[in-house]
């Protein structure tokens, strides 16, 4: 009996010392009437230089407060499965590990805030997903890279002030409304509060979005103070962001070359969009999903000009869906979107592969070979490719898309049928007849569309010219709503009137005597009135400015050419200029008596000369003059 009561204070003792509290801490249990409760610890001792690896397992808060702690190492509370809030503040922590928090999968609250740290590892903030409080303010950080983006994406209060950050990614921003594409809401609980005040920013495009927030009224991005400044560059240096107006930064705008596109089965096609923005927009395009679009070509002809163009080769089915090209700088990003719609049908009978199989002609003119895959041919918006005498393998058709395949089978039945008596011979005969008349029926095509009407073309071999034939159409997919028209093989085309603008429609021709479901049948779409009344009225537009441009050209050449005929020649205008050019002019030429010491019969030849007409004179005498014989008895002349 001694025994046992030993035993029973034991465990009591044992009881009450397993939360063991460390010596430079205090420990503080709020206890519930209950019986339960949270239990924190606060570790203020100056004379601590490490974190406490004693800490009750069941601690939800813990203090460390202004020690003498310079690092946090890796796992250093990996067994307080339950902490909740963790504040390591006013220490001197320079070094914090990747792992230093790992498997504090409940904490909300990290504050490290007051210490000397210069680069944070914020991959570790992944071994905490329920945090949503960091503090980090008064530090040395003087970056945040774009590696850490992922991690903030579910912090509501991140404390960054009286740090030496210059700048933020741009992406970053993109997390945090009107960025992230969510509805703004004013509801409380969606707050996002930044603390950036008190650190050096440099105010360029790269936090031209944080400068957009700080200018909107209800916004739910709240800073902890209003009257961030910028301390650079020279010209915005004390410039609230309120007020500061970012020069050479411009949000990206795109612009497709068109918005909806519909085209052929097998068809190429090229997507193209432009973008402009400062700096010069990145472009990338995705298809419906979020999938990106590899194939793609992209050109800057000028600063802050952008193209690029998506190309789709063998267009098919699956390629169908909407295209979105977005342009991005780190002022903003923008997108427009192309919808792309796949029209027309093929339906070809494909032979075994073999030397002695023959190729036949497409409705386009090209010839058709087995072993070529089906998306390599060229496509209108309806083909019907020839059949072949062969007897050919079943292929599985597309219900109300594609014209019957024409399978030869009514030799094979014959065969058949003589082992059968003449009775089963006489079915296979009629079974081959109706086969035949489907044959005969073959270039089933639309040549003409409008927007309530088309012409059906079509080529009768074999066939009766007054055959019946019958032409059943009704919009894609309505079985209930088919419409039929009456006509004759001879005529080789039917007008469908009565049409909806804009809309796909199967037509079949039926000929008398045909199997069920082997009747010729193709795809068309009729026009889209909106779409020429616009291309009519641009026309209209365009003509009447060439117009308004022309005549009056064309007035003013009749009118130069009428001035000039109806004016006559002026011989007195003609002999004014032609004296006016004349460079030397003979005026007078008179006879005169010298009555000084002359001898009466000496002329002279008088006339008024100026310089430049005595220069030439002079200069024309002196090279005659030197073509003279030089002797005593001659002298060289001049005239002047």
């Amino acid at each position: 009996m001694r025994r046992l009561l030993y035993v029973h204070v034991f465990l009591c003792c044992l009881s009450m010392a397993r939360p063991f509290c460390p010596s430079q801490c205090t420990c503080v249990f709020h206890g519930r009437t209950d019986g339960s409760g949270t239990r924190s610890v606060l570790c203020n001792d100056p004379d601590m230089s490490d974190i406490p690896v004693n800490v009750p397992v069941d601690t939800v808060k813990l203090r460390v407060e202004k020690t003498g702690v310079r690092r946090i190492p890796t796992e250093a509370f990996y067994y307080l499965v339950d902490l909740r809030y963790l504040w390591i503040t006013y220490n001197s922590i320079t070094s914090v590990d990747t792992g230093s928090f790992y498997n504090l999968k409940v904490l909300h609250e990290l504050r490290l805030d007051g210490n000397m740290i210069s680069m944070f590892p914020w991959e570790s903030l992944k071994e905490m997903p329920r945090l949503r409080t960091l503090d980090l303010h008064n530090n040395r950080l003087t970056t945040v890279p774009n590696e850490a983006i992922p991690y903030l994406l579910n912090i509501t209060y991140l404390d960054l002030s009286s740090n030496k950050l210059t700048s933020l990614p741009s992406d970053l921003m993109d997390i945090w409304p009107p960025f992230n594409g969510a509805p703004v809401s004013t509801n409380s609980s969606q707050k996002i509060v930044l603390g950036l005040q008190d650190n050096p920013w440099y105010c360029d495009c790269k936090i031209s979005k944080l400068i957009e927030i700080s200018k909107m009224a209800d916004s739910p991005v709240v800073f902890m103070d209003l009257f961030l400044t910028c301390s650079g560059p020279e010209n915005l240096a004390g410039v609230l962001f309120q007020r500061a107006e970012l020069d050479n930064c411009i949000k990206p705008s795109v612009m497709t070359s068109a918005t909806k596109i519909t085209s052929t089965l097998g068809s190429n096609i090229l997507l193209r969009c432009d973008a402009t923005g400062i700096p010069t927009p990145t472009l990338y395009w995705t298809k419906s999903g979020g999938s990106q679009v590899n194939s793609t070509v992209q050109e800057s002809p000028g600063e802050g000009v952008r193209w690029s163009i998506m190309s789709v080769h063998g267009l098919m089915y699956k390629d169908a869906g909407n295209y979105s090209c977005k342009a991005k700088n780190v002022a903003g990003s923008a997108e427009a979107t192309i919808s792309l719609l796949v029209a027309g049908s093929i339906s070809t009978t494909i032979p075994p592969v073999g030397p002695s199989i023959a190729t036949g002609p497409t409705s386009q003119g090209t010839t058709f070979n087995p072993t070529t895959d089906i998306t390599d041919l060229p496509f209108v918006t309806s083909t019907v490719l020839p059949r072949t005498s062969t007897p050919q393998p079943a292929v599985p058709k597309r219900p109300k898309t594609t014209p019957s395949n024409g399978l030869q089978k009514g030799s094979l039945k014959q065969s058949k049928s003589q082992q059968g008596g003449n009775g089963r011979k006489l079915a296979a005969d009629e079974k081959s007849k109706k086969s035949d008349a489907s044959k005969s029926i073959k270039d089933l095509k639309i040549v003409e569309e409008t927007s309530d009407s088309a012409v059906l073309l079509w080529t009768a071999d074999g066939l009766q010219k007054d055959a019946p034939l019958t032409v059943v159409y009704s919009p894609y997919g309505e079985d209930e709503t088919k419409r039929t028209e009456e006509t004759n093989a001879g005529s080789g085309k039917v007008l469908l009137e009565g049409l909806s603008t804009g809309m796909r429609y199967s037509v079949c021709l039926v000929a008398k005597g045909s199997d069920a479901g082997k009747d010729p049948c193709i795809d068309f779409y009729t026009l889209d009135t909106v779409e020429d009344g616009g291309q009519n009225q641009l026309f209209t537009i365009i003509s009447g400015i060439a117009c308004a441009l022309v005549l009056p050209l064309i007035a003013l050449l009749l009118y130069k050419i009428l001035a000039l005929y109806c004016k006559g020649p002026n011989p007195s205008s003609d002999e004014e200029e032609l004296e006016k050019e004349s460079y030397v002019k003979f005026e007078t030429i008179s006879m005169k008596q010298r009555t000084l010491n002359s001898h009466p019969t000496e002329l002279w030849a008088r006339r008024a000369t100026n310089d430049s007409e005595r220069m030439l004179l002079c200069s024309r005498s002196s090279i005659d003059s030197q073509m003279t014989y030089k002797s005593d008895s001659s002298r060289s002349e001049y005239l002047c």
